[in-house]
């Protein structure tokens, strides 16, 4: 298939599809594979302007990672509190320890799998999967019959630190397998560590991003920073034996073996340019949730001081599967106004599967299920508002900047963010107060186009709820836009000039 024609700045949704596949079932009282997913599903996904599914989680499952999950203590209450009552059947085990590159049996199969891309793309819909080119599962084929494609200790490192390697009885006699990791928190004891310095993996791998990308249109490529050559090298360097860095970037490799294949990266550390430069479409913008969580008004600025041309790659959240549920995070005074910031930059717009709904439960992602939560009908209306508002034309083909804010009267002003999109006759104008505590300022539009200036003047009526602010033209071209908002408030405004 040729590549898929993403509209620019995307909105993106993820499923865990195992577990959103055990709610289909349990709704509909039947097993539901993807096969079977009624069309009706894929409808309201379409209705509400998604551009990419990003059916997270659908290779095939570790049984070895499965039992280290249900024997770890620490799991224990972390399940308690999401599932009381849980068993060791809704245990499934992580969906980044993967033994095949091939559907889960529960899950599906290739055809279905195919079909439903088709039905998707019937609907203006790509599909997205996962890709996990750092680790596989410790009962992946290759620990036994390629050893060599894995970072390797020897039996005295394993008797040192045997937190950090797996003994495993190869077709070549027992090796000692290092665990998956990142350098900055203990080894994931349930993944094998490839070795991205040997070229027979290498090739393997991307054999690997070939097939998968015969039945998708993009990956979202799991932790990606890890497999630059630099970064491997600094973490792994004393057990690569006589591995010298190969000469170009995997990255750049895997783009170039499936070049029509959209790549989302994981990524973080600063690494985004990199992976761009490399052949990424999306990165992470894991900084920017970080600083309007944690209300950093600066910091967001910040962030969005970058060229338009760089923020049109980031792909922006308040929750994925590794991400605290925004319900929870940001709780019910300030959701409006970060998923009105969130939904109506440029770049990638990401959405969590139930996060419309506003689910509070985190879901581990070696559990199939959940309690079941009820929709919240606030949270809806507001996701659903920002949904419909941002799937016209001028958040996709417009042109976005970010706006000046003056101080007005007291030096609250910083903690507003304000910035607009602007396509032929259509004008948006978003406000975000992201502190709790109210902020007034004057904005300014100067060195527009003179057609936005010259209205004697206009109105700026508020999408979130309807109200109409009629402003003189001579004021704003004089002092700027006088804006007040209240803690965690927003204005999604729509300008037009009478």
């Amino acid at each position: 298939m040729s590549r898929f024609a993403l509209r620019p700045h995307p909105h993106l949704y993820e499923i865990n599809t195992w577990a959103w596949l055990e709610k289909l079932s349990r709704r509909l009282g039947r097993l539901v594979n993807l096969a079977d997913v009624p069309d009706s599903e894929w409808d309201a996904i379409a209705a509400r302007g998604f551009d990419i599914v990003w059916l997270m989680g659908i290779w095939r499952h570790s049984a070895e990672a499965r039992q280290i999950e249900i024997g770890d203590p620490a799991n224990r209450p972390v399940f308690d509190r999401v599932l009381p009552g849980w068993t060791p059947e809704d245990v499934i085990g992580s969906p980044y320890s993967i033994t095949e590159y091939a559907p889960d049996p529960r899950i599906g199969t290739w055809d279905a799998l195919d079909r439903i891309r088709e039905q998707l793309r019937a609907r203006g819909i790509a599909v997205f999967l996962d890709f996990v080119g750092n680790h596989t599962a410790l009962d992946h084929p290759w620990t036994r019959e390629h050893p060599e494609f894995y970072v390797q200790g020897s039996e005295a490192d394993f008797d040192r630190d045997p937190g950090s390697f797996r003994k495993v009885e190869s077709a070549k006699g027992p090796v000692f397998i290092a665990y998956g990791r990142d350098p900055y928190f203990p080894p994931w004891d349930d993944v094998a560590q490839l070795n991205h310095f040997s070229p027979a993996m290498r090739a393997a791998l991307l054999g690997e991003i070939r097939k998968i990308a015969g039945h998708c249109d993009g990956v979202r490529c799991d932790m990606a920073m890890l497999q630059f050559n630099e970064i491997f090298e600094r973490v792994w360097g004393a057990h690569l034996g006589n591995h010298e860095a190969p000469d170009t970037e995997f990255w750049a490799d895997a783009h170039a073996a499936a070049p029509d294949l959209v790549l989302l990266a994981e990524a973080y550390w600063g690494t985004q340019q990199r992976l761009l430069d490399l052949g990424f479409s999306f990165v992470y913008d894991k900084g920017l949730y970080d600083a309007v969580r944690y209300e950093k008004t600066t910091d967001v600025r910040g962030q969005l001081s970058a060229a338009a041309s760089y923020q049109r790659h980031m792909a922006r959240f308040l929750e994925n599967h590794d991400e605290d549920r925004c319900a929870e995070a940001f709780g019910p005074e300030r959701i409006a106004s970060a998923a009105t910031f969130m939904g109506t930059l440029p770049g990638m717009r990401f959405y969590e599967e139930s996060e419309i709904e506003g689910a509070k439960i985190h879901l581990p992602v070696a559990l199939r299920r959940a309690v079941e939560e009820p929709a919240n009908p606030a949270s809806v209306a507001i996701f659903e508002k920002i949904l419909g508002v941002t799937n016209e034309d001028v958040f996709h083909k417009g042109t976005w900047r970010l706006l000046p804010v003056a101080s007005e009267g007291d030096d609250s002003s910083g903690s507003l963010v304000a910035y607009e999109w602007r396509l032929e006759n259509s004008w948006k104008v978003i406000v975000v107060n992201l502190t709790g505590a109210a902020a007034q300022g004057r904005i300014s539009f100067a060195d527009r186009p003179p057609a936005a200036q010259e209205a004697r003047q206009y109105v700026f009526r508020d999408e979130l709820d309807g109200t109409s602010y009629p402003r003189d033209g001579d004021e704003i071209r004089r002092v700027g836009l006088f804006v007040r908002r209240e803690a965690y408030q927003a204005h999604l405004l729509d300008v037009s000039a009478t």
